[in-house]
């Protein structure tokens, strides 16, 4: 199996969890996420990568070799947030 590419692992993203925006940029080994979810209100930073991490599951160990995120809520995302 090869690498996945950005638009995979947004795919994977949005089947694991509801998301109103997930932007994913990464040369296949390594990706950046902005995902934006409702799941993510009233959670810890922590807390909401755990989420993601846990949603993506057996991918973060055998396809995707570094995630680095920026979970937001929707709130968060319209004033313009960044982390």
């Amino acid at each position: 199996m090869g690498d996945p590419t950005p638009e995979q692992v947004a795919r994977y993203i949005a089947e694991a969890l509801p998301c109103t925006h997930v932007e994913v940029e990464g040369d296949g080994r390594h990706f950046f996420a902005t995902i934006v979810s409702t799941e993510f209100e009233g959670l810890s930073r922590i807390r909401r990568h755990q989420r993601v991490y846990q949603g993506l599951g057996e991918r973060m160990r055998e396809e995707i070799h570094a995630l680095s995120m920026t979970p937001l809520t929707p709130a968060e995302h319209a004033a313009g947030r960044t982390g």
